[in-house]
Parts: C-alpha cells; sequence; structure tokens
C-alpha cells in the first residue's frame, strides 16, 4: 500500500507541475494533450487522439469542439471513409503547440534533472514500465476469466 501511496501522491505533484508548465497556453491539460499528439502524429481520426491522450469518446469531441472554436484544430473528411473526420492542426495551432511543447518539455526535463541523475531517471522508468506492465496484464487476465 505505501509504493501505491507514494506513486500516487508523486503523480498529483508532478501533474499539478505540469499543468502550471502549460498554464501560459489559457488550456486544459486535455487540450494540450490533443495539440501535442496531432504535432507528433500528424493529423488523426478523432477516435485515435481520444486513444492516445486517454479521453473518452464524449471528452474527446467537447476538446476538439474547443479547439477548433478558438481556431487551433480543423476537421477534415476522411478521405476514403465518409463516416470518419481528420482533426488537423491549423497554422495557428501550429505555431503555438510547437512553441509551448518547447517551453513545456523545458520544464519538465527541469524538474527531473534537478531531483534524478540519468541513472535513477532511468532506473524508475524501468521500475513503473514493470508495474505498470504487470498492472495490465492482471486486468487483462482478470477480464478473460470473467469472459470464459
Amino acid at each position: 500500500m505505501h509504493v501505491f501511496l507514494v506513486l500516487w501522491r508523486a503523480l498529483r505533484a508532478v501533474q499539478a507541475y505540469a499543468e502550471e508548465s502549460v498554464s501560459e497556453l489559457e488550456m486544459c491539460g486535455s487540450d494540450f494533450a490533443v495539440l501535442e499528439a496531432l504535432l507528433h502524429k500528424g493529423p488523426l481520426p478523432i477516435n485515435e487522439i481520444g486513444k492516445k491522450v486517454l479521453l473518452t469518446s464524449g471528452s474527446i469531441t467537447v476538446a476538439v469542439d474547443r479547439l477548433e472554436t478558438k481556431g487551433l484544430v480543423e476537421r477534415r473528411a476522411h478521405g476514403t471513409d465518409r463516416r470518419a473526420r481528420i482533426a488537423h492542426l491549423t497554422k495557428a495551432g501550429r505555431k503555438l503547440i510547437t512553441r509551448g511543447y518547447a517551453d513545456h518539455a523545458a520544464d519538465m526535463e527541469r524538474l527531473a534533472s534537478a531531483s534524478l541523475t540519468r541513472a535513477e531517471r532511468e532506473t524508475l522508468i524501468r521500475l513503473l514500465k514493470k508495474i505498470g506492465y504487470e498492472a495490465a496484464g492482471s486486468l487483462e487476465q482478470g477480464e478473460e476469466e470473467n469472459t470464459a
């Protein structure tokens, strides 16, 4: 239980730090995550963005609506699937997220390097992946047992 509590508290503190890092952009974390996904992955179907940034279908639609209203994202028809809509960064959206992401990445790097050595960061990443994969595997196994 102690590991969970320490992990949870650390996550909350780092999340607050990350939100403060993007606060000057005057957008919430989910909007930032959508823009960042489009910057690094290119145009994506709305539902694919939701999967990448861990938002439900309703939440991703609202986020893209907000970003579209601000002129940062535009929806376009899919080339072959008339039902699908693809989100693209606008020129203004690309300019904002390119600058905002660079500043945010620098802020997050400052936090990591101020608190951990490179070797500690590598160890932390390895250990967090290990516990994450174990948790995901346990959930998957439980789901398989429930459907059997």
